[in-house]
């Protein structure tokens, strides 16, 4: 397939206004999930284990957290240059017995989870509200909120791979291939907040809005394929990777697993 490619160039004094359509295609965003204020993707919020979950042979390479679940390696700073996974757009639903807007991401990413000072991310987000259902695809250099790929089309169903790079700890790309179209972008960023490079994840995120976490959705299953992390010495993938479940309510309501070159993710709440 022939693909088409879109390139923005983003400074961090310029962030806001890099891509002019973009606030419009945000506040659109907003008014369909019935919010104010910037999404923005958080770093791993860990929590103890829960109650309900009973030991098992594999307790020590899971953790909790309220807004990450998916698989994240864990390494010595300025080990992880760059991260890429494909993955089927699924088709979200409201929780079972819940109404209105529910939503969710999907991401890879660099940092965030044992170095929260900054995130290198990118991939989409989801928003279902009764029998509507809309995506948009997004890049973040956290602590700065997410920003949309205008006129990047997503739908369920498609094929997106998603990859981030860092070419030093305050610059990178991001970039999303949309198999089903044709269309690639990728953005050039500069930012002052360093990574640490020491992180490599694949994550389904309950995220942020206003301080707050967003009413999540059933996403069903999410499965990076062609998951992979570039680092100084060659290429890895999430085997042996530290395994993330969100918790809601004391409840736990995802469930992930990884193989040599793929992780997974469902949800299995209410």
């Amino acid at each position: 397939m022939l693909l088409s490619t879109l390139f923005f160039q983003v400074l961090a004094a310029t962030a806001a206004f890099a891509i002019p359509t973009s606030r419009e295609r945000h506040t659109e965003r907003l008014a369909r999930r019935g919010t104010a204020g910037d999404p923005i993707s958080v770093p791993n919020q860990v929590v103890t284990r829960p109650v309900s979950v009973v030991n098992g042979t594999d307790a020590a390479q899971v953790s909790y957290s309220t807004n990450w679940a998916g698989a994240v390696l864990i390494a010595g700073a300025n080990t992880y240059k760059s991260v890429t996974g494909t993955f089927v757009v699924p088709t979200p639903r409201e929780p079972s017995g819940a109404s209105g807007a529910h939503s969710g991401a999907i991401w890879v990413g660099i940092d965030g989870d044992t170095c929260q000072t900054a995130i290198l991310q990118t991939g989409i987000d989801y928003t279902v509200n009764g029998g509507t259902v809309t995506y948009s695809a997004w890049w973040e250099w956290y602590p700065d909120a997410m920003h949309s790929f205008d006129g990047f089309v997503v739908r369920a169903g498609d094929t997106i791979t998603a990859t981030v790079t860092a070419t030093s700890t305050t610059s990178g790309t991001a970039s999303i291939t949309n198999w089903s179209t044709g269309l690639e972008v990728i953005a050039e960023l500069s930012y002052p907040y360093a990574l640490c490079l020491e992180n490599a994840e694949w994550i389904v995120e309950d995220y942020t809005v206003n301080g707050a976490l967003v009413p999540f959705a059933n996403f069903g299953t999410v499965t990076f394929t062609g998951a992979s992390a570039e680092t100084g010495g060659g290429t890895v993938g999430p085997a042996g990777a530290t395994f993330i479940d969100i918790v809601a309510n004391g409840a736990v309501i995802t469930s992930a697993s990884a193989g040599s070159s793929s992780v997974t993710v469902s949800y299995t709440g209410p």
